[in-house]
């Protein structure tokens, strides 16, 4: 009997969970769950008698090292700073290791060592980092091998609520990790336009989007991601004129959320004062300039030259950033007040579906022709959501095909070659994870609003 070790069982993991129990009594396997909140997890497993959780904490190093020790291939779904030290027990065991978070500068450092013991350390292998990965390798390798020289690709991924259930004025629920939504885009956006770097600070970052439209879902806004620039040497374009990568909301989105950046409500370095007995209008007020008549709507109305039946004055009122309703909290940083407050108004009611979208863009040229592809995903929640469907999904596919044989190799990896990345979309298509492609020629390019 084979051993999966999945640490941490959070929301992303239920297919990945579903997956290898429906799969357990064929390939002879058994499923260890470690994680601090069990409950949820132990409803999922409902005594299936293939799996099982227990209790675990990543700082303890001594269980650690035992129940690595006793796997025959570890999956770490924990917070991403806790990854290292899964990686650093695999490899010192020698078990593989499997995850969907990006590669951190202490997991490369594992790299060679990890070679020296033949452990492989595959990472990126969800949605964003992992299907943009493989889809996008699939497409590129194609054209490369047709002998094409591509000059743009540009990428957007975003997790939203289904349109269905799309009932509030921004036009967004929490379909994954809050803090990582108010925290996103903090530092500096970097990428290439047309052979010229180009570079956004965070002050700027959502006053500069493109406009893109869907057949299936409607029109979305992308806004750029931190780093594009080191996807090309990850996707071997070292020298392709534009690539861009970017996050997709729905219209109106960014420029409302840019009077929280401006105003400062999401930093997250400094604790506020006085919070226990702030209200919400308060939090508000603190980041205006003090006026003796002026209201807090109308300090608002003059600093981001809005009109009294602005949009994105709706919008704050509607979260109630103008109520005299306690916040509640004892002590908070400006960006937890904003999440805490956020929470309460962006959760998924209860039968809400969330939706994944994904469109690559490329622009190429194959026997001196110019040619554009479009390539598009469209995944909705069901009795999973589609968050968990594309991050668990491509995670448990990959588990089975490393304890099958099917999937060898060693060090720090991420799913860049045909190997990996062709059967797992292939696979993929069963669960509705389905590419769709457009071919535009020379002149009938797809043609999209810009302000990047």
């Amino acid at each position: 009997m084979q051993k999966i070790l999945l640490l941490g069982g959070g929301l992303s993991t239920t297919s990945f969970i579903k997956y290898i129990l429906d799969n357990a009594e064929k390939y002879d396997w058994k499923l260890r769950i470690g994680d601090q909140q069990l409950a949820p997890i132990k409803k999922q497993l409902a005594n299936h008698p293939r799996g099982e959780c227990f209790d675990f904490d990543v700082t303890n190093q001594e269980q650690l090292y035992h129940e690595v020790s006793e796997a025959d291939i570890v999956v770490s779904m924990l917070p991403a700073r806790f990854h290292h030290f899964v990686a650093r027990a695999a490899v010192e065991l020698g078990k593989n290791m499997v995850t969907a978070s990006y590669v951190s500068e202490d997991i490369k450092e594992l790299d060679s060592k990890a070679k020296q013991k033949g452990v492989l350390i595959l990472m990126e292998i969800g949605l964003d980092p992992g299907i943009d990965h493989m889809s996008a390798m699939q497409i590129i390798d194609k054209i490369k091998d047709q002998g094409g020289k591509i000059n743009l690709f540009k990428s957007f991924t975003g997790g939203l609520v289904a349109p269905k259930f799309d009932n509030n004025p921004w036009n967004y629920k929490f379909t994954w990790n809050p803090r990582n939504v108010i925290l996103a885009g903090q530092g500096v956006s970097k990428f290439i336009r047309n052979n010229k770097y180009k570079y956004i600070p965070y002050n700027q970052l959502f006053t500069r989007i493109e406009r893109i439209t869907f057949d299936e879902v409607g029109e979305f806004e992308g806004y750029a991601n931190r780093d594009s620039l080191k996807y090309r040497e990850i996707y071997g374009l070292e020298n392709i004129p534009t690539m861009f990568r970017g996050t997709l909301r729905r219209p109106g989105f960014c420029k409302s959320w840019d009077v929280f950046v401006k105003l400062g409500m999401t930093d997250d370095s400094y604790l506020m004062e006085d919070v226990a007995n702030m209200t919400y209008r308060e939090f508000t007020n603190s980041f205006l300039v003090y006026h003796k008549t002026k209201t807090v709507e109308e300090k608002i109305i003059n600093l981001f030259n809005l009109k009294e039946d602005s949009s994105i004055l709706y919008k704050l009122r509607w979260l109630g950033l103008f109520s005299d309703e306690k916040i509640g909290l004892v002590e908070a940083t400006p960006a937890q007040i904003l999440q805490h407050i956020l929470m309460k108004k962006w959760a998924l009611d209860e039968g809400d579906k969330d939706m994944i979208v994904m469109r690559h863009l490329f622009e190429y040229e194959i026997n001196n022709k110019s040619e554009q592809i479009e390539s598009s995903l469209v995944v909705y929640g069901g009795d999973h959501t589609a968050m968990s469907i594309t991050v668990g999904t491509p995670l448990a596919i990959a588990v089975k095909r490393i304890l099958t044989g099917n999937l060898t190799g060693s060090g720090v990896q991420i799913p860049i070659t045909k190997d990996i990345y062709e059967p797992i979309l292939n696979e993929l298509k069963e669960f509705g994870v389905i590419f769709k492609e457009k071919k535009f020629k020379e002149g009938n390019f797809q043609k999209t609003y810009s302000t990047l």
